[in-house]
């Protein structure tokens, strides 16, 4: 089994070019299932997660090429209707076939899905908003059986709570739905505005009426398009943490501030030096780090995917933070891994308290999940000596070339089996 080694402290100084966002690629994948036709698709990030969902898509009757920045899609004979547990065990995403199959076949057979421990994560709220556009479903041996006989009708609903999945596989469910659907109590992630935005340009009739409020009109079919992936806001906000967290100096390129300006506003209010340019954000770390409570929260509060980043920085500040989260009730299994290295972080409910003024020690580790694998690095990066990154095929699900981009700008980091 493949780990990290990695010698630290030193300071990060040059330049990241951001890839395209794994979270955006995913349900945008899924919605290609809608088409009868050749979606052109660029900047799909090379890591695992992209080549599972591929994989899946082939096997119900996609046709799939791969030209340097360019991915090629072709639905003309897809028409199998079966997701297998051998393909979506590894990746949660693999839940949002089951909305484009109901909607172009009117049933499907889909595996539950996997991915990191971090939570349950039910999928009953994507099955209890399908049920409302005419899906009867049962769960039988691990599979969702669903079938919609007469076809999806559009339908007004609510969901219980803001989930990013349901939404974006009710969006695409939707699109072929008879009618007008309204959804309302929607995820607002960019990585959905990103799917809406491919969608239409598919020739799908979707909408933003309010903030959390989607208006969808049905259609029968879609025409070819051509679609470029948006930038991966957690790789950019995990390089911007890097930079702070070494007292580096890194450009992050690729991006779009804007999309990110609650991780800029935080690490400036804990004492990083940020320059705003059009496509790039430029971070000067400080030594002078200062503590902070911190809430994550649905899109545009501050994201669980960088939960654990953040803590690294945390445990350099001057003064005691606490982190409280609010999104997944299992996701501060780094904690004890980062204890393991000096920190001092406390756990009482769905709320860490971040002891600062730390100074990392090298040891060897053991990744839980896709995020807290990257937390572990960057604490290795700022401590002295080697650490040794165990199940590092966590890391692999999110982060393309993460060796790579890190060593051009200055790690000492490799790779061994």
């Amino acid at each position: 089994m493949q780990k990290l080694e990695v010698f630290g402290a030193k300071k990060l100084k040059g330049q990241i070019k951001i890839s395209g966002s794994k979270n955006a690629s995913l349900p945008i994948l899924a919605a290609t299932l809608l088409s009868r036709k050749k979606i052109h698709l660029k900047n799909l990030p090379k890591v695992k997660d992209i080549q599972t969902m591929l994989s899946l898509l082939k096997s119900l009757g996609s046709k799939i090429k791969v030209k340097k920045n360019e991915t090629i899609i072709d639905n003309t004979k897809q028409r199998k209707k079966f997701a297998s547990y051998n393909l979506v065990k590894t990746m949660r995403a693999g839940i949002l076939v089951l909305g484009p199959l109901l909607a172009k076949f009117g049933s499907a057979k889909v595996s539950l899905p996997g991915g990191c421990a971090i939570g349950t994560r039910p999928i009953d709220i994507h099955l209890k908003a399908l049920s409302k556009l005419g899906v009867k479903y049962k769960i039988d041996q691990g599979y969702v059986i669903a079938n919609a006989t007469k076809g999806l009708r559009g339908n007004n609903i609510r969901f219980s709570k803001i989930s990013v999945g349901a939404t974006e596989n009710l969006i695409i469910a939707s699109s072929f739905a008879k009618g007008t659907t309204i959804l309302s109590n929607c995820a607002t992630e960019p990585e959905i505005k990103d799917l809406v935005n491919f969608l239409n340009q598919m020739g799908c009739k979707i909408k933003w009426t309010s903030k959390r409020t989607i208006k969808i009109i049905g259609v029968s079919q879609v025409i070819k398009t051509s679609y470029s992936i948006m930038f991966d806001r957690i790789e950019a906000g995990t390089y911007l943490l890097a930079g702070a967290v070494t007292e580096g100096n890194l450009k992050i390129q690729n991006i779009i501030p804007n999309i990110i300006k609650t991780e800029i506003d935080i690490l400036k209010k804990i004492g990083s030096k940020i320059i705003i340019k059009k496509n790039e954000v430029q971070i000067f770390g400080n030594k002078k780090i200062k503590g902070m409570k911190i809430k994550t929260a649905p899109y545009p509060g501050f994201p669980t995917d960088l939960q654990a980043q953040i803590m690294v920085l945390l445990c350099k500040a001057k003064k005691n933070s606490v982190i409280q989260e609010d999104i997944f009730e299992n996701r501060f299994m780094h904690v004890a891994e980062l204890n393991r290295m000096g920190a001092k972080i406390l756990i009482n409910g769905n709320k860490a308290i971040v002891k600062g003024d730390i100074k990392f020690v090298s040891a060897e580790l053991m990744a839980t999940d896709l995020r807290a694998s990257v937390s572990l690095i960057l604490a290795a990066l700022t401590a002295k000596g080697k650490s040794v990154i165990n199940r590092i095929y966590h890391l692999d699900r999110g982060y393309e070339d993460i060796e790579k981009k890190l060593r051009k700008v200055g790690a000492k980091i490799r790779r061994v089996n």
